[in-house]
């Protein structure tokens, strides 16, 4: 079932972040569909969040998108590489979820073409994920419907367990720095800094076996 854009003010930021986990990413591109499906992700939650983009309120070129209507895909750089973001909640509630991490389900010569890694390597980072998946700043301010993404649910695709954990690289935010608003499928190979014995090589952390 494809993913709405009603779907990004249907609960709290982090709620949405925690659903996000088992959906499909489908790209559609001129070489055939790239399919991945989101392992980790993490919540941002508006004006009072110290790491969030829109804080405080302030509305800039770089962060207009974030407080667009929900549903509004928001890309930023970082490092030269593009992240990819939905935004939440109502228009000028700058919250936002960024995917930060994708297990490949389809489509995997295409991705190793744009981004020449093997296993967890290749989408293990958003910046990584976008690069595999030939995302670009293109995408910013625009809804999901009128992007070639598509998010869909599928029941194979169901966390065994959901961890959460503080978000990566916000430094120096106060509590915000710590606070647990990173939600990722426990022993997926593919979650960001995943040590080798957390991870579940049989099962990829899923309920079936993928």
């Amino acid at each position: 079932m494809v993913i709405k854009t009603d779907f990004f003010e249907s609960a709290p930021t982090a709620q949405l972040a925690q659903k996000l986990l088992g959906v499909v990413l489908t790209v559609t591109t001129k070489v055939g569909p790239l399919r991945a499906v989101i392992v980790e992700t993490e919540a941002y939650v508006g004006q009072l969040d110290a790491a969030d983009h829109g804080y405080g309120g302030r509305i800039t070129r770089k962060n207009r998108a974030l407080f667009a209507a929900p549903g509004t895909v928001f890309t930023y750089q970082m490092h030269r590489q593009t992240l990819l973001n939905f935004v939440t909640q109502a228009v000028g509630d700058p919250q936002g979820i960024l995917i930060r991490a994708v297990q490949p389900i389809e489509g995997l010569s295409a991705m190793t073409q744009n981004r020449p890694k093997t296993g967890p390597a290749l989408t293990n980072d958003p910046g990584k994920l976008t690069q595999a998946l030939g995302l670009t700043m293109a995408l910013n301010g625009r809804l999901l419907p009128e992007t070639p993404l598509t998010l869909s649910w599928d029941p194979i695709f169901q966390p065994r367990e959901v961890q959460t954990a503080p978000r990566i690289g916000i430094a120096n935010k106060g509590s915000w720095t710590a606070a647990p608003l990173r939600f990722l499928v426990a022993g997926n190979p593919f979650v960001s800094k995943q040590l080798k014995r957390d991870m579940d090589l049989d099962h990829y952390g899923w309920r079936s076996n993928n």
